[in-house]
């Protein structure tokens, strides 16, 4: 189940690359793209960026802007798609569920359950697969995303304790058992117990699995979503009681868009970089 190069562009003395491969956790075929700098010759440090709702692999690789940086860094990037797809597999009408919507967890419920294992295919699955393929250091990577992609790097930043360098996101949901997009994912993926909720809920875990590192957030002020979806003051507040180091820099006239993301995923990478 090794991974086939779709194509390639040389980007910034580089090479990025759009894979696809057959999942055993999904069941499907899953696609990534994968950035590897000029300086890349086996042993390249790399950061996993987690895209948001409605995302393929594709929007972050070509809209953030991410790769003059990261080939000055000496750093690849590994942007995966958001869920599985295809025919057979369970969707909704609705934008925030189903295909384009995994929250990057393992479903228990049918008709999910199946084939919408996110967490153990990120974690068991592409990871190794991207570290044996591409030469990529597996004692190096970090996780950062946006939106639901930043409620999942949370969330497996604290549930894979060590796995992960440093973690960083733009507007995440931080605390998805409290507000409509987590709690309309979380019964139909995971049922009714609040419980199982709260074990994929950032602002619950870091209560149990506070670290020692800074954690940077970068939440745009203009962003729609802020009030009802994303509060992060809630993740600041339990940050603050467990001695959890947070950066939440609340960046005036923002939005929910890339061009947020493209204004400060420079200030994201060097973050990492300084953690490798």
């Amino acid at each position: 189940m090794g991974a086939k190069i779709e194509k390639t562009h040389f980007c910034h003395g580089g090479q990025l690359y759009y894979c696809s491969h057959d999942s055993r956790e999904t069941g499907t075929q899953m696609r990534f793209s994968l950035f590897l700098p000029p300086q890349a010759s086996g042993g390249t440090p790399y950061v996993i960026f987690l895209s948001g709702l409605t995302c393929t692999e594709d929007n972050f690789t070509t809209k953030a802007g991410a790769y003059a940086k990261a080939a000055a860094l000496g750093i690849a990037v590994l942007a995966p798609d958001t869920s599985p797809r295809g025919e057979d597999v369970a969707d909704d009408d609705a934008y925030d569920l189903g295909q384009g919507a995994g929250f990057y967890l393992d479903a228990l419920q049918e008709p999910w359950k199946k084939h919408f294992r996110m967490e153990s295919y990120l974690v068991s699955e592409l990871l190794p697969l991207a570290e044996q393929s591409f030469g990529l250091d597996p004692k190096r990577k970090s996780i950062t995303g946006h939106s639901m992609g930043g409620h999942g790097a949370l969330t497996l930043y604290f549930r894979h304790p060590g796995l992960f360098q440093s973690c960083s996101a733009f507007a995440p949901i931080v605390a998805p058992a409290q507000v409509p997009w987590g709690q309309k994912a979380f019964t139909a993926y995971l049922g009714d117990s609040r419980e199982t909720w709260l074990a994929h809920d950032a602002t619950e875990l870091v209560s149990k699995a506070a670290t020692e590192k800074e954690i940077l957030i970068d939440q745009g002020l203009a962003d729609p979503f802020l009030e009802e979806q994303l509060q992060p003051e809630l993740f600041q507040t339990a940050c603050n009681k467990v001695g959890q180091k947070l950066t939440l820099r609340l960046q005036d006239g923002y939005d929910h868009s890339y061009f947020f993301i493209q204004s400060f995923i420079g200030d994201h990478l060097k973050f990492h970089a300084n953690n490798f």
